[in-house]
């Protein structure tokens, strides 16, 4: 099978990992560890997979992309050297997204885990609020839950590893920061991540024309509202 390729634009040293998902799927990992660049490799990837034929959908997810089939491949080792060439030739995709700004009630009730990232970072709770608000995230991708955007960005000085037991009626709309990455709770669940905060944003509306606020590539703001002490 022929399959649609990018004009050459360089190399790089390592190719992406190729696995299947039972008959129905496949995964590509993008090659060492997470950077913004690679991540710009892998959106500009499952641009252009999507297109391909028998693709029903390309996932983006963080460092990988899931491609889904319409029916069981015929050819999988010609797919997926197609596939690694396509990597190597492909330019990455800027984070060129819009820009959202969420505003964030900081601390209280919500904000449960805020005394203790504040106290990990040894700064005040102030320090870690102002921190996280002056920063600018980029969507890496959106997974886990619907319209749930893992967001880079994050200062290392407020780094807080993801709790070994989660917390087990997280709200939805809760700021989190869970290792080196922030995002916004979609649904009212068990959570891992750290509760700073909390916002009002819709993150998912199925009656919307694009149910996710966020997609990938898009570069987001947390702005104070009100900060709970």
């Amino acid at each position: 099978m022929n399959h649609p390729s990018a004009p050459f634009v360089g190399a790089i040293e390592k190719s992406p990992k190729v696995s299947l998902i039972g008959t129905l799927a496949m995964l590509i990992e993008a090659p060492g560890d997470f950077d913004l660049v690679q991540q710009g490799r892998i959106w500009a990837l499952a641009d252009a997979l999507s297109s391909w034929p028998n693709v029903q959908e390309a996932v983006i997810g963080v460092t990988n992309v899931m491609l889904a089939f319409e029916q069981p491949p015929d050819d999988l080792g010609g797919l997926s050297a197609s596939i690694i060439e396509l990597w190597h030739r492909l330019p990455g995709r800027q984070a060129d997204g819009k820009l959202i700004e969420i505003p964030v009630v900081y601390g209280g009730e919500q904000g449960f885990d805020l005394p203790a990232v504040a106290a990990r970072a040894g700064l005040s709770e102030r320090e870690v609020i102002r921190i996280h608000s002056d920063g600018e995230y980029t969507v890496c991708a959106v997974a886990s839950s619907p319209g749930f955007g893992y967001l880079h960005g994050l200062d290392p000085r407020i780094f807080m590893p993801r709790k070994s037991v989660p917390s087990l009626n997280m709200s939805a709309g809760s700021v989190t920061i869970g290792g080196m990455q922030t995002g916004v709770a979609v649904l009212t669940s068990p959570n891992g991540w750290n509760a700073i905060g909390w916002a009002s944003v819709a993150m998912f509306d199925p009656e919307r024309t694009q149910p996710s606020l966020m997609l990938p590539g898009d570069r987001v703001r947390f702005r104070i509202d009100r900060i709970e002490l």
